[in-house]
């Protein structure tokens, strides 16, 4: 089973299947089957459980829309996604079975040296780094544990890896097969789906109507307070006895002080919303609070030049109306990708079952949709197509169709003319880089061989009968 998905990943199928597959969420529930405390077993490493609950989490940070797993249902999908589940938890194992040792002091080293989380003079962003786990939807605790076990898998696979050195026939062999220059033309295919603002109200009311229960959402009310140092202390000046003074506001909320209390006592003025959701994605305080309505329910938010007091007092689980700005731009967005993705499906489709012509190429194009024509340098040449797309391209031969994506996202589809090795490239000045590429291949082969290793070391039992209800709810 895990072979299974490893090969999957590394299929020309796979890398284009993941340009029309990514369909955003729009539903903020997996439906009862999952949200209602279910555990059951879904498979068994030795010992260790996988639950229903572990994969449904594993689909959520994969960001595979439901009805995409409906559609390929029967195409074991599901069966590839828990695949990749067990695989992720054999490392875990392996890792503790390893005694792999990275101390905090080091880990939170490497978070602070990180690019996303440092201003412009390299120095560690509290800011960056927060906002980061807001749009992400993590909390320190949730990031600092992915943080941590990427950074094992990473020191075990470096320690399998180590030491490999390409004969210089491979690395020649890697030069001039990435290296060399490709023709291709193509067509954009966001030239060619239908409009946006073409998805009818009767379409988005339909959708509703049907998918009720999955796409219910949480209402909230709650008060805050915006807090200086001049609130607190009458002064402008951030000193120890503001901070002394947030670090007994934020005591008294954790011992069950109540909101109204506090405020009261330090003299502070509130405001108050009822049924509260988020209209936009922007980061407003209504919006950052209505993003921990499921850690804390009161608690203090540190916002550099003020702080944040405040109160959750209800959540009510309920379907959004069309006041809703953004719950309406939501399901039209979620309709129209998904217009996209059965478009994109079925060229897809005939592609793979050598039913492509050069006639239906042609036949997408029109005064309004051109055919344009590139040479693409080498593999490495992303100004036009992404590091994935180059992938997918360079592993093609002649006159093959496929589909493939630029950094944008936008989706093309493509035909590959033509092949031509540079004859003017010097092999010393790139022999450094090729010779990477080259041992990456051999370390690849080696990471199958633990892979298959790992699945004569552990005994891996999938529970059929609850595999089976879970692909039922997506029927």
């Amino acid at each position: 089973m895990l072979n299974s998905i490893r090969n999957f990943s590394k299929t020309i199928t796979a890398k284009i299947f993941l340009f029309i597959v990514a369909i955003p969420f729009v539903f903020w529930g997996m439906g009862d089957v999952f949200t209602s405390g279910n555990t059951n077993s879904l498979a068994k490493i030795n010992n260790v459980n996988i639950s229903t609950e572990d994969f449904v989490d594993h689909i959520n940070e994969l960001n595979i829309d439901q009805n995409i797993i409906k559609d390929r249902i029967d195409e074991n999908i599901l069966e590839e996604v828990l695949s990749r589940l067990i695989s992720n938890k054999l490392i875990e194992l392996e890792i503790k079975e390893t005694n792999l040792v990275i101390s905090d002091k080091i880990l939170a080293e490497k978070i602070k040296k990180n690019s996303n989380f440092v201003d412009e003079n390299l120095n560690f962003s509290r800011t960056k780094y927060e906002k980061f786990l807001l749009s992400n939807n993590l909390t320190a605790t949730q990031f600092e544990k992915n943080f941590k076990e990427n950074e094992f898998q990473e020191e075990l696979f470096n320690y399998l890896g180590s030491g490999i050195k390409s004969p210089d026939f491979l690395i020649n062999n890697v030069f001039e097969e990435e290296s060399k220059k490709i023709n291709v033309e193509f067509i954009n295919l966001e030239n060619v789906y239908s409009k946006k603002e073409n998805i009818s109200i009767e379409e988005i009311k339909n959708y509703i109507n049907k998918n009720k229960e999955k796409l219910k959402t949480d209402f909230i009310d709650f008060s805050y307070s915006k807090v200086t140092p001049k609130d607190l202390i009458g002064l402008d000046e951030y000193n120890n006895e503001f901070f002394n003074k947030i670090d007994e506001i934020e005591s008294n909320l954790l011992n069950n002080l109540s909101f109204k209390e506090t405020i009261k006592s330090y003299n502070l003025k509130s405001i108050s919303k009822k049924n509260f959701i988020p209209q936009s994605e922007n980061e407003t305080i209504e919006n950052k609070i209505y993003d921990l309505r499921n850690n804390e329910k009161s608690g203090v938010i540190d916002e550099n030049n003020f702080f944040i007091i405040y109160e959750i007092t209800k959540i009510q689980n309920k379907l959004p109306g069309f006041d809703n700005a953004n719950f309406e731009n939501n399901i039209r967005q979620f309709l129209f990708n998904k217009k996209k993705f059965e478009f994109n499906k079925k060229i897809l489709q005939k592609i793979n079952n050598n039913n492509f012509f050069d006639t239906d190429f042609k036949d997408l194009a029109s005064d309004k949709v051109k055919i344009e024509k590139i040479l693409i340098n080498s593999k490495n040449d992303v100004i036009k197509f992404s590091p994935d797309s180059l992938e997918v391209i360079y592993s093609l031969p002649t006159k093959s169709f496929t589909l493939v994506a630029d950094n944008e996202k936008n989706v093309y589809l493509l035909k590959v003319l033509s092949h031509k090795i540079d004859k003017t490239l010097k092999k010393e000045e790139f022999k450094n880089i090729y010779a990477v590429e080259s041992n990456n291949l051999i370390k690849n082969k080696i990471f199958q061989s633990y892979d298959v290793y790992l699945n004569s070391k552990y005994t891996i039992k999938v529970n059929e009968k609850t595999l089976e209800r879970v692909k039922n709810y997506f029927r």
